[in-house]
């Protein structure tokens, strides 16, 4: 139990030195102005949660942002997913508010430059034309229902799949397929 505690304390330091320097920076965002909220502001690991999963690991079940809107809380899958796209520097950038309930049990958070969607069918992000397509086929209570890959290249465009179907992206042209 003490290297864990140990581990967990390293990781955790590290998180936040990175942080604190990548708060530092400053980056424009779409309308010229300047962002200067920090990055992650607490990072909390619970004994217990229903995204336990996330603890084994050793990574942070919550972390929460400051956003030109005051603090948003970003945790258990949606952060794991969050992180690995680059977090506040990467594409999604700040969440724009906290994560919802979505049909069926899913869960989405918003953020400037997409969405995360947590399901059974797992955690995946909806961004771009892709994304105002599923909108506008009915979201995940739609047929298309929720997404089971990213968004991934295909040749001449994008393809993300979903339980009831696909969406394609080519030449700039959206193609809905249902199964």
């Amino acid at each position: 139990m003490h290297h864990f505690a140990r581990r967990t304390a390293g990781i955790i330091a590290a998180v936040a030195i990175v942080t604190m320097f990548t708060a530092g920076c400053s980056k424009d965002d779409k309308d010229g102005k300047s962002d200067t909220g920090m990055a992650t502001v607490t990072t909390t690991m619970p004994a217990t949660s229903e995204h336990a999963d996330d603890h084994e690991s050793g990574e942070a079940s919550e972390t929460k942002i400051a956003t030109r809107d005051g603090e948003v809380e970003v945790e258990g899958a949606i952060l794991a997913k969050y992180n690995e796209l680059g977090g506040v520097t990467g594409p999604l950038g700040d969440p724009t508010g906290p994560h919802q309930d979505a049909p069926g049990g899913g869960k989405v958070q918003e953020f400037a430059g997409g969405a995360i969607y947590y399901s059974p069918a797992g955690t995946h992000v909806v961004w771009g034309e892709i994304a105002k397509a599923w909108d506008a086929n009915g979201g995940p209570a739609g047929k298309l229902g929720y997404p089971t890959t990213d968004e991934f290249d295909i040749p001449g465009g994008k393809q993300s799949d979903f339980t009831g179907g696909t969406i394609t992206w080519v030449d700039n042209k959206i193609t809905v397929t249902e199964k």
